[in-house]
């Protein structure tokens, strides 16, 4: 197993930060809810990211975090009941907070990068998380553009592969250069496996993740896409870093995020990736941008260099690419 003060604090917040998101969904999500109403996830971002970045301040003070959440809309008057949900739910593991301690956390995540530095997505799918189907908090450490450590808490998936509402969940570890390992999220870390992505290289074959959330990709040429590699596999439809993690344990072999047609100028946010990415090379897969290059995480907050994402059991990413280039994606 992973064992260094890193890999044991991600495994410590992102299981902590996983459980807190689980019992705001819980608590939050009902069928009362309005068609467009966020509120739950709203507060299970910013209470997630709270805590993870307490809890980095207390162990690497000098540490830099790239977070996705900024307090400004809790500190504005409009914000006052969204901040006492957050203050309740983030109280149940830190008792002291203050709602102006917690925004002062969250505003942690709002640096700029280093050479070295933390990134959190403190959850990750959000119309997964509001329809009790998968989202996932994801950390991940980045050394000179390279993600060197990743963890992802999938409170609705079973061993890292199967889609499990309310079941014990997933917590995956992943270290640069040893492996990528996963145990059941509410476990007390007592029995890790390590992952393995599929062999399979028969394009025809591949079972395709692909989002459910049709803002995030374009879907009309993922099916083009398909097409021109022969699959025949139905799709497998999910949202978040969850994906990575089926990947990563040989539930799927390819995943692929094309530009939107309307944002073909969009760069991928580096918590999207970061800990994704590292999950599934470590368990023997390969991740790319839609060009074929390594992903740069050493370009601020965006991979400015990078061009969509595609990631495979490795066997098939070259099939992928020329497929890409043949539908001129």
């Amino acid at each position: 197993m992973i064992d260094t003060p890193e890999a044991r604090f991600a495994i410590q917040v992102t299981r902590e930060a996983a459980l807190l998101a689980r019992q705001v969904q819980r608590e939050m999500v009902t069928n009362a809810l309005t068609k467009g109403d966020k509120s739950p996830v709203t507060v299970g971002d910013f209470a997630s990211q709270a805590v993870v970045a307490k809890r980095l301040v207390d162990h690497f003070p000098e540490a830099t975090l790239i977070g996705e959440e900024n307090s400004d809309s809790l500190r504005n008057p409009s914000g006052v009941e969204t901040l006492a949900q957050v203050t309740h739910f983030v109280q149940s593991i830190l008792p002291d907070a203050t709602p102006e301690a917690i925004c002062d956390w969250i505003d942690l995540g709002a640096n700029e990068p280093g050479d070295v530095y933390w990134t959190l997505d403190p959850i990750d799918g959000t119309k997964g998380f509001l329809r009790g189907d998968q989202y996932a908090v994801a950390l991940a450490l980045v050394s000179k553009g390279q993600v060197i450590l990743g963890a992802l808490g999938c409170p609705e998936l079973e061993c890292a592969s199967t889609p499990a509402k309310g079941g014990q969940g997933s917590l995956l570890i992943a270290a640069r250069g040893k492996g990528t390992h996963v145990c059941a999220l509410e476990a007390n870390d007592e029995y890790w496996r390590q992952l393995k992505v599929s062999s399979t290289d028969n394009p025809t074959q591949t079972r395709l993740l692909r989002s459910v959330e049709k803002a995030h990709t374009n879907l009309g040429a993922i099916d083009y896409f398909a097409q021109a590699m022969g699959i025949s596999a139905n799709p497998i439809g999910m949202d978040s870093q969850a994906k990575y993690a089926v990947l990563a344990a040989g539930g799927g072999e390819m995943l692929v995020r094309l530009l939107s047609p309307d944002r073909p100028d969009y760069r991928e946010k580096v918590w999207d990736q970061a800990a994704g990415s590292i999950v599934v090379e470590e368990a023997g897969g390969q991740v790319s941008d839609l060009d074929g290059k390594r992903l740069d995480f050493g370009q601020g907050r965006t991979l400015a260099q990078n061009r969509g994402v595609l990631a495979t059991n490795g066997a098939l990413h070259a099939s992928a690419l020329a497929a890409l280039r043949e539908i001129g994606a």
